[in-house]
């Protein structure tokens, strides 16, 4: 492995949507961490599937498959850890390994539900890239798996920066056409759920609908990022096209956030109201959450489920809530925001975490089993990468995992948006469907295609 500092970039996410742009390998990751950090991860013949049934291994041009009857997080952590290194190199550094992937959401299913819902698609899919680029106002630095891919990157970096132009579509002009799809359909959904909870069979349930796409023109994912970034507040954000999934995305929290010394801690955010461009409109709007019984009812379910999801995995009375209801802009709306922290025990991985904390509770419901069971009643067809997860991590213990949400989604020739609301039994199918809209004005109207 080599590594190489260059000079600060200016515009980190320009310069890793330049780069997931340059065709430099056949998938790719960009994701956006914490304080403004980009990384862009590329290249890799070694990777890790999970479905149902097994784990797929890929390295050096050989596979290897099992079947699993155990938990499948603890196949999949144990597969990447066994992995040999990228392109069959010896590995004398000793130094950590990262990963990148993504968690499609029917694997909660099998976490939390009935496996027999979970499908015969993957379920999880990770790479270890042959090079990674991470991109501060401070610095760029490359890590490479050998000379060739470190020279590849650097040469492309040195290339001036040609103007991005995304395809400008009047993507503005049709966002309430593109919305409004749907919207009777999940009017009715919200009102059967709504039955479902007061008939004493569930809390919360988060029901989401699909806004399919045209099939012409064909959304050019890197330049819906750039454009949708400009203009969000996320979490996180990332653009990939990885393992049979494409997705440009502006992840409003993380689902979990594991540290190498063991601490850990997820965001739940519920609660929901629109945030435009007149600022008095905007303070209304934030009394009104803050004051609105079923949203904050809404909130605190999901931070009292989220608590005991992670004191769970958790060192006895370290989990503690550090921030309760601040309210958040995500974009096109303002949420109700919490954070819940705790140190991991110390017979507790990150993947034991994520097990117990995904699906996460804000796009699931409350009980997470009996929420899974109504949206499997209540929605159409499975969800796929929506409420799952991108993450990154590493050998050392690290772990980030952004709740996709906020995403354009292609796989094959389709591409779509999504959205849901949180389902109470106070809930009104009109409020709950304008939700949606306003989540979804979060992406649409910076959807650029390609004319090509």
């Amino acid at each position: 492995m080599c590594a190489s500092t260059r000079e600060p970039c200016h515009d980190p996410a320009a310069t890793a949507t330049r780069l997931a742009r340059a065709g430099l390998a056949g998938q790719y990751v960009v994701y956006e961490s914490e304080g403004g950090v980009w990384h862009f991860a590329a290249g890799s013949d070694v990777s890790v599937t999970a479905d149902a049934t097994g784990i797929t291994a890929r390295a050096a041009g050989r596979t290897w498959s099992s079947r699993t009857q155990r938990r499948p997080l603890t196949a999949f952590a144990d597969a990447l850890a066994a992995l040999p290194p990228v392109s069959g190199l010896p590995d004398e550094s000793g130094e950590e390994r990262r990963f990148y992937g993504w968690a499609a959401f029917e694997l909660a299913h099998l976490l939390h539900a009935d496996p027999a819902t979970a499908g015969d698609r993957p379920l999880l899919h990770a790479l270890i890239p042959s090079v990674e680029v991470t991109l501060t106002g401070d610095s760029t630095v490359i890590r490479a798996v050998d000379d060739a891919w470190a020279r590849k990157v650097a040469d492309l970096l040195a290339e001036p920066a040609a103007e991005q132009t995304p395809h400008d579509e009047p993507a503005r002009d049709r966002t309430e056409d593109v919305i409004a799809v749907g919207t009777a359909a999940y009017g009715r959904a919200v009102s059967r759920t709504v039955r479902d909870i007061r008939a004493g069979l569930l809390e919360k349930a988060v029901v989401s609908r699909q806004v399919p796409l045209p099939a012409e023109p064909r959304p050019d994912f890197p330049a819906t990022y750039l454009a949708g970034r400009r203009a969000n507040t996320p979490a996180r954000s990332y653009v990939l096209d990885l393992g049979g999934y494409r997705a440009a995305g502006f992840s409003p929290e993380t689902v979990l956030e594991v540290e190498d010394d063991g601490r850990v801690s997820t965001q739940p955010l519920a609660g929901t109201r629109a945030l435009g461009a007149d600022p008095a409109e905007n303070e209304r709007r934030r009394a009104e959450l803050l004051s609105d019984p079923k949203e904050i009812h809404e909130h605190a379910v999901s931070v009292r489920l989220a608590w005991e999801e992670m004191a769970a995995v958790c060192r006895p009375g370290s989990v503690v809530v550090e921030e309760y209801m601040a309210v958040r802009p995500r974009g096109s709306v303002q949420h109700l925001a919490s954070r819940v922290t705790g140190r991991l025990r110390p017979d507790a991985g990150p993947w034991d975490a994520f097990a117990s904390l995904f699906p996460a509770i804000t796009a699931t419901g409350v009980s997470k089993r009996a929420a899974l069971q109504a949206l499997a009643r209540h929605e159409e067809g499975p969800r796929g990468l929506y409420g799952g997860a991108v993450f990154r991590g590493s050998t050392s213990g690290a772990l980030d995992a952004a709740l996709v949400l906020r995403t354009l989604i292609g796989a094959g020739d389709e591409a779509w948006l999504r959205a849901g609301a949180g389902v109470t039994a106070q809930s009104s199918p009109e409020r709950e469907t304008e939700e949606t809209c306003e989540k979804l004005r979060s992406v649409a109207p910076y959807l650029r295609f390609s004319l090509t």
